[in-house]
């Protein structure tokens, strides 16, 4: 018996170690010997291979107490994880956003943007300031894989993402000391390879805590920085403007930058102290708590995930990610979900063809955001509910693509606005089950999970680099319009493309077919127990 025990011991390790199951016949002669060895005992305590079994005091629960322990789990997790991400992706993004703002008005010639002094203090033409932009995104795309697979790693994020934090906030404080384009220069290029850390590791955050079931909505939420970010960014960058322009010999520009830095170290320290790190290496939970928490994971998918830093691999996940051709379909579309919602940076430009005051333009790009909030919850709710991703993603870029219609083809105020509501909550809403699709169809390894978030989340930001140079044709910009309708148009067939590779895929695991990187559950047992891809 204990022979067995050691022979079951080892048939675990090695479908932990590679990331797929021992029987899938890819393993050594002694793994295959072990795999036939486990399959074939006959023992009636013995659970059948493929089949999960819980935790011995998970077993002793009633349906009710695990339903009621389960609750309290998530809603302790929820409360010192979500707050926290949400607060710290506003200041992750808001540099980003004023940053555009500047660069809106020097394009759209607003007096209230060019009084605001950077330009005037740096003596930047048009030029360097798209450049100074544009150069953030190439740290910020450089690091993302290397941050993440170093996340994993190491399983800490509630010290590895607040002391990227305090980095970048101190970097950021320091772009008030920039004397000319140069230092500029410098300056966003290493933001932007620090920001890099940020978003991309609180999506694999995320799915280290979440089932697939939950994990929209919570990507949903920590999504909705940006979205608060776009709503009052602006009104904040008016206010400094107005209020503290020259104050202590500073201009406006000046304690933007200080402001912001000073806030983002404030609030990064708070966040060591609150942040969890993953279910086994968070020390306050109870031992019934983290028990629990590793074993929803596991039941999700039928494999464990995160176990210890030892286990995780660095470039092996990438590789299989790499290696994956749904990463490149899922590439393409959340690339083509980003091309076609660029215009949210440029919104205030695109708001004030509307020909308001600077004031009002402030105030009309409020309820897009707002209603972008509420539509993105809405959408991810349901997606999560009802277990499906096409539809909550291919829905919002349809409406998406009848904006930019709309845009592209009217000067009518009521019409133009009509569009612009439309625009944010859309591309807004899919993007976020774009997300949550990456995670629910490369779940295991985490390394490889891990890798295909930062990867294609980096590419997907590649369109913030050209972009700037499309909103050139004032006040109706139909080049950018037509192109983010294209791009749309591009995301809704990818979507497609994937829906029918995933459907494809679980068909073969319901007849028990070996499907490369999934959970395959054992030949008669797949249609009850089995991984299935989400579609």
């Amino acid at each position: 018996m204990a022979s067995e025990i050691d022979v079951e011991k080892r048939a675990n390790e090695h479908k932990y170690t590679t990331g797929q199951p021992d029987y899938d016949g890819n393993g050594s002669a002694d793994e295959k010997a072990a795999s036939d060895k486990v399959e074939d005992a006959s023992s009636p305590q013995r659970p059948a291979r493929g089949r999960l079994q819980p935790p011995e005091m998970i077993r002793a629960w009633s349906t009710e107490e695990r339903a009621a322990r389960e609750k309290a789990l998530k809603r302790k997790i929820d409360f010192r994880l979500l707050p926290a991400i949400i607060l710290m992706y506003i200041l992750n993004y808001i540099d980003r956003y004023v940053f555009f703002c500047y660069l809106l008005g020097i394009l759209n010639n607003i007096a209230a943007a060019r009084l605001a002094g950077l330009e005037r203090d740096l003596s930047l033409s048009n030029v360097e300031f798209q450049t100074s932009v544009s150069i953030l995104f190439v740290g910020y795309l450089l690091m993302q894989i290397p941050s993440n697979l170093f996340l994993n790693k190491i399983g800490k994020p509630a010290l590895y993402l607040p002391t990227c934090m305090i980095v970048w906030g101190m970097i950021s404080a320091a772009t008030a000391a920039c004397k000319s384009a140069t230092g500029l220069y410098i300056v966003r290029f290493f933001l932007g390879f620090v920001e890099a850390a940020y978003f991309p590791g609180c999506l694999y955050y995320l799915s280290c805590w979440y089932t697939r079931a939950e994990l929209g909505f919570r990507t949903a939420i920590l999504y909705s920085g940006a979205l608060i970010s776009g709503a009052f960014s602006g009104l904040i960058s008016a206010g400094v403007r107005y209020g503290m322009d020259g104050t202590r010999g500073y201009s406006a520009w000046q304690w933007l930058f200080i402001i912001e830095g000073v806030a983002t170290i404030g609030i990064a320290f708070g966040c060591y102290f609150i942040l969890p790190n993953f279910p086994r290496t968070t020390s306050w939970l109870t031992d019934e708590e983290r028990e629990l928490a590793v074993w929803r994971l596991q039941e999700d998918i039928g494999e464990d995930d995160w176990v210890n830093s030892a286990e995780q691999t660095f470039w092996h996940g990438a590789k299989l990610a790499f290696m994956d051709i749904k990463t490149y379909v899922l590439m393409v579309l959340v690339f083509c979900i980003v091309a076609s919602g660029t215009v949210t940076n440029f919104f205030p430009t695109v708001v004030k063809t509307l020909n308001y005051n600077d004031v009002n333009t402030l105030l009309l790009t409020a309820p897009p955001y707002v209603l972008g909030v509420i539509v993105t919850y809405l959408n991810a709710t349901h997606a999560d509910k009802t277990g499906e991703r096409y539809w909550h993603i291919v829905g919002p870029m349809a409406v998406a693509i009848v904006a930019y219609i709309i845009a592209a083809t009217t000067m009518n105020t009521g019409a133009r606005y009509l569009s612009m509501m439309l625009m944010v909550p859309s591309v807004y809403s899919a993007f976020v089950v774009g997300l949550a699709w990456i995670s629910n169809t490369m779940p295991r390894p985490p390394a490889k999970r891990a890798a295909a978030l930062a990867f294609i989340n980096a590419v997907s930001n590649c369109s913030s680099i050209y972009a700037s140079y499309l909103y050139f044709d004032a006040p109706q910009y139909t080049v950018a319009m037509v192109v983010n309708c294209s791009t749309a148009v591009i995301a809704v067939i990818f979507a497609t493309i994937m829906r029918f590779i995933l459907v494809r895929l679980n068909r073969k695991l319901e007849a028990g077919i070996f499907v490369e990187g999934a959970i395959n559950a054992l030949p008669g047992e797949a249609a009850a127990n089995g991984f299935r891809f989400k579609v």
